[in-house]
């Protein structure tokens, strides 16, 4: 079957489905399922904390200076 045969409704419904197809790709989780690192897990909660008790982390614009990114 050709796209030229098909009514407005299969299109439509073609069409919908194509972009659910995509939109569940690229929300999809590539980690999912899987164990964060000890070392990670503790960083993460260190940062948290951090930022809790007010603590700043560094300025966007410091990092790309960093990496040599105009920002």
């Amino acid at each position: 079957m050709q796209v030229k045969d098909l009514t407005t409704e299969e299109l439509k419904a073609l069409i919908r489905e194509t972009v659910l197809e995509a939109i569940e790709a690229f929300l999809d989780d590539p980690n999912e399922g899987k164990e964060m690192r000890p070392e990670v897990k503790q960083q993460l909660l260190e940062s948290r904390k951090r930022r809790a008790n007010g603590e700043r982390g560094i300025p966007a614009e410091e990092v790309a200076k960093r990496f040599g990114l105009t920002w």
